[in-house]
């Protein structure tokens, strides 16, 4: 794949149910919105109603949380034909969903869990995104998740498994800049060196959240501001693989809508900063 086959959309939010009804009735100024799949694959209903009007003023990028691409059980073909119905409906500029399971023997368990980084399961996990993106007929980016634990079976770190995956399935990457720095804490390694690793090419969307500190452990909460060492991670990854569209995730105890707008406009400016420092050729990437 290439990079351009994705378009950059700029700076987004997601969109979330407290501000249905000023994103369709003011029209504010963002450059796009992110949805959670799930939450409209349905046959009818106000959320289709609503996601219909934002639709028809703003790019759409679903991203979902029940693909469970990792799990042991086979492809859910009903949530695949559903999804399929829902990007039909949206025609949204790309699809991602998070690179772990969520549930096995037909339950899902409402939670991202985190994968074994080994070569056996990269190549399972690849083989099922090559299928997914057969069904859907397009290319979809994963994205790398906060963690707690780790296996004894991995055999790799995580930026070398998600890169193996990602060049084995010739998928996109969503890199979820809060979570690299979350499991940099948790798990003791230098959250620079993972950004270093990941193929340019394949990075396609940024996410940027605010996280929980619990002391011993971060925890990728999304219900807090962006934390300042988070945002000096991004500026160093705009620095790394240039500008990328970058969403804002918030999801829970949801602020006013400004708050996410401002958000966005201060990723903006921090990406154009980073690429100013590039570009003055003070080094090859942006400070740490």
């Amino acid at each position: 794949m290439k990079r351009a086959e994705f378009p950059f959309l700029g700076y987004g939010v997601g969109l979330r149910r407290p501000h249905y009804d000023y994103i369709v009735g003011a029209r504010p100024a963002m450059d796009w919105f992110e949805i959670v799949s799930e939450n409209f694959m349905v046959a009818g209903g106000p959320a289709l109603k609503t996601l219909a009007r934002v639709r028809e003023n703003y790019p759409v990028v679903m991203h979902g949380v029940s693909l469970s691409i990792g799990s042991a059980d086979p492809l859910n073909r009903a949530y695949l034909r559903d999804l399929g119905n829902l990007a039909r409906r949206v025609n949204p500029a790309w699809i991602s969903d998070h690179l772990c399971w969520t549930g096995v023997a037909g339950r899902n368990l409402h939670d991202l869990i985190p994968l074994p980084f080994t070569a056996a399961v990269a190549a399972h996990v690849a083989d099922r995104i090559r299928t997914v993106q057969d069904v859907l007929g397009r290319r979809m980016a994963i994205e790398n998740v906060s963690s707690y634990m780790s296996y004894a079976a991995s055999s790799m770190a995580e930026w070398e498994f998600v890169a193996t995956v990602a060049d084995a399935a010739d998928c996109a990457i969503l890199l979820d800049i809060n979570n690299i720095f979350v499991n940099a804490f948790n798990h003791r390694f230098d959250p620079h060196v993972y950004i270093d690793a990941i193929p340019s090419e394949r990075i396609v969307q940024f996410h940027l959240a605010g996280h929980s500190d619990f002391g011993a452990y971060l925890l990728d909460s999304h219900d807090h501001p962006i934390r300042p060492e988070v945002w000096r991670l991004f500026a160093y990854a705009v620095g790394r693989f240039g500008e990328v569209s970058t969403l804002i995730e918030w999801d829970d105890r949801i602020p006013p809508f400004a708050t996410l707008a401002a958000a966005a406009d201060e990723a903006r400016s921090r990406a154009h900063a980073a690429l100013a420092y590039r570009a003055r050729g003070s080094a090859a990437e942006s400070p740490r």
